[in-house]
């Protein structure tokens, strides 16, 4: 792992050799693109008192109607600075913040605010982005999102980094232009989506973990495979990697896995032993996604707090450093 210092959000979510759950926003069955994000926090109280180590927000700047999906709706910094504001421990994840659509000092002030509202729980997850109609409304050239995502991605790096003993007010002494705040506690964690127009091997190297889409157990493991290869190639050491999986949980437990969207309708027991074999290849957290449940949501996150949480609980910050 890196020399990069992490707050609790962090150290709950992510240890070697360990799977942890996470569930994310809308936590509701919803067939529209736009959600009717009735007891959000309600359902994020059960999940932090129920054992889930995150809870992800996403980034959808406008409903875009062959993107069919408008996420949480709000903008996901003010969601999360609310979200924040109504859980105490669970952490608070991106999935994925749109870099090359923003000015970089606009995002990492934000990060950064969130990181130290929220007491070091912030995941910063961050893409290129893929719709073009997004970049035409920002007027930011949709062809240039791999160095605008590089860029930005390392000005978020240095300035909200959070030097030892520093406090805002080594920022009017200095006398120099400075970003207020800075993290919570040294560094905030960045996590590239997909590939994001990226190297394999840049990733690797720049970011604190990797957000992968899901596949079958034995093709994610090619995944992970080509990601251990290239960290130990680069003598870098271990770091996170990290996947969503749709859900339809069914009221039989042992239902067996049948697809849907990015995900499996199955039973909780089946759930289980797809996930234990995604924990034997090296997954570090898996988000659940609960657009397609056909049973009422609250119902759902009942159970899997009940019978499945339990088997991948969040991980103690005290203890894993």
């Amino acid at each position: 792992m890196s020399n990069r210092t992490f707050g609790p959000g962090f150290h709950s979510v992510f240890s070697e050799n360990k799977l942890t759950l996470g569930t994310i926003f809308p936590i509701e069955a919803y067939s529209s693109p736009v959600p009717f994000m009735q007891s959000q926090m309600e359902m994020a109280s059960v999940a932090e008192r129920g054992g889930f180590a995150a809870l992800w927000s996403r980034d959808v700047p406008v409903l875009d109607p062959s993107f069919g999906d408008a996420g949480q709706i709000y903008d996901p910094w003010v969601w999360l600075g609310y979200v924040a504001a109504h859980t105490s421990h669970i952490a608070l994840g991106t999935g994925s913040i749109i870099l090359p659509l923003r000015r970089p000092v606009d995002l990492a002030k934000a990060a950064a605010s969130v990181d130290q509202l929220s007491q070091g729980r912030l995941i910063l997850g961050v893409a290129s982005g893929d719709r073009p109609i997004e970049y035409s409304i920002y007027d930011v050239p949709f062809e240039q999102r791999d160095e605008a995502f590089r860029q930005t991605f390392q000005f978020i790096r240095k300035t909200a980094h959070r030097p030892k003993n520093w406090d805002n007010q080594h920022a009017a002494y200095s006398g120099q232009i400075d970003l207020l705040p800075k993290s919570h506690c040294g560094d905030i964690p960045l996590f590239v989506t997909g590939n994001s127009r990226q190297s394999l091997d840049w990733i690797a190297e720049y970011s604190d973990g990797w957000l992968m889409y899901p596949r079958p157990v034995a093709q994610q493991q090619t995944v992970l495979n080509q990601w251990q290869s290239t960290l130990t190639e680069k003598q870098i050491g271990w770091k996170p990697f990290c996947q969503s999986l749709y859900i339809d949980l069914t009221d039989d437990p042992d239902t067996s896995p049948s697809p849907i969207h990015l995900g499996y309708r199955l039973g909780r027991n089946r759930l289980i032993e797809h996930l234990v074999g995604l924990d034997h290849i090296g997954v570090n957290h898996v988000t659940f996604n609960l657009r397609f449940s056909k049973r009422p949501v609250d119902d759902v996150l009942l159970e899997l707090c009940e019978y499945v949480v339990p088997c991948f609980p969040a991980l103690s910050p005290e203890t894993n450093t």
